[in-house]
């Protein structure tokens, strides 16, 4: 089997290969280094507090995997669960959260709505009675949420994969299928060809350039999504905190270091450059001491951008593509890197038994034609 991409979902699924199905002969293909695209650009913010059964039920079989991800790789991921928050601006925003928490609560997923009082307890460095333009007013937080250190992740796995006998081949960019007899029987290579009987791409952030490649139109629209870090400071902020307001966002936590890692929403153009942006820069900082007044003064160290596969229904592809024995693993929106863990095996499963499992049935691509989004 050939998986073209060693980022966090292509590394997982190989792993996953090796070890839950036994696969002997496997090659994870890259066109640059190990680790060096979105597994290595994001917050590193781990969660599976969301609205819909479809993505909940798999963020949360994901949660639960990082949970014991460092035992399962015997290498430290950094798994810290230090609670994702959400905050609320006003009635309404408390009215939704409530809905989503008890959607995550009769799933058995943890959610605890809090009010002004709560949030003092909980967040002790926000002061929900200051005055704002967007004041908060309560909040919901996922206790097991938190962050994970995304290069231990994408190591962790290769170092899994890798004792499995998988050859991870770096500088070896994929151009193109080979097939014959309406299969795919292998890949060219800037590195020569390699036959297989299976290929499977996961290739974050470029997953609509495989559907340009092989000749299908994906529902796939590529756009930056921007981070940036503050220098360190001493200990400040004991969550993910996630703040909302009028049509922009900021979400914002303390690294390891002591760096405050802050991202914002999508730019709003497609683009696979991954270079940031000054006006994106000044609206999650806005946002960021509109929150957090007190950190006005902290210089930002540096900032990014990792591009985003984004499906027309915020939900990944992971599916068929084109041939039978081809699969795509993309898609993944604002969620790539908290989905790793269950991505890897549930995609591995459809590899190699040709069945895809109840978990993500519901991410085919078929969905968009026949409106079952």
């Amino acid at each position: 089997m050939v998986v073209v991409g060693a980022g966090g979902h292509g590394l997982s699924t190989a792993y996953h290969l090796a070890r839950d199905h036994g696969i002997k002969r496997i090659a994870v293909l890259e066109k640059s280094l190990l680790g060096y695209g979105n597994v290595g650009r994001n917050t590193t913010i781990v969660r599976s507090n969301y609205l819909l059964p479809e993505n909940h039920y798999f963020y949360e079989d994901s949660l639960r995997r990082y949970e014991g991800l460092s035992r399962e790789l015997n290498y430290n991921v950094m798994y810290s669960p230090r609670g994702v928050l959400d905050l609320a601006n006003s009635d309404d925003d408390m009215a939704a959260l409530a809905r989503r928490g008890n959607a995550m609560r009769l799933a058995g997923i943890d959610a605890e709505l809090l009010d002004r009082a709560g949030l003092v307890k909980f967040a002790p460095e926000l002061n929900p009675y200051l005055p704002r333009r967007f004041p908060i007013v309560g909040g919901l937080v996922q206790r097991r949420g938190g962050t994970v250190r995304h290069d231990a992740v994408a190591w962790g796995y290769a170092r899994g994969a890798a004792a499995r006998g998988v050859h991870i081949i770096e500088h070896c960019e994929v151009q193109g299928l080979t097939t014959h007899g309406g299969t795919a029987t292998g890949v060219e290579t800037t590195r020569g060809s390699i036959k297989a009987d299976r290929i499977v791409f996961a290739v974050a952030g470029h997953t609509g350039a495989i559907g340009t490649l092989l000749g299908v139109a994906l529902p796939v629209e590529t756009h930056l999504l921007q981070a940036m870090v503050s220098e360190p400071i001493k200990p400040l902020i004991s969550t993910v905190l996630i703040y909302m307001y009028a049509h922009a966002e900021v979400y914002i936590t303390q690294s390891d270091r002591g760096g405050l890692v802050m991202g914002g929403a999508l730019d709003g153009f497609p683009s696979y450059t991954r270079e940031p942006a000054w006006h994106r820069l000044e609206e999650v900082v806005q946002g960021a001491v509109a929150l957090l007044p007190q950190i006005a003064g902290v210089k930002i160290l540096r900032h990014w951008a990792g591009t985003n596969d984004q499906t027309m229904d915020g939900s990944p592809l992971i599916d068929r593509l084109m041939y039978d024995n081809v699969f795509v693993n993309g898609g993944w929106c604002y969620g790539g890197f908290k989905a790793i863990p269950a991505s890897g095996a549930a995609c591995a499963q459809l590899v190699a038994t040709g069945t895809a499992p109840d978990l993500i049935k519901s991410f085919h691509l078929s969905r968009f034609a026949s409106g079952h989004l």
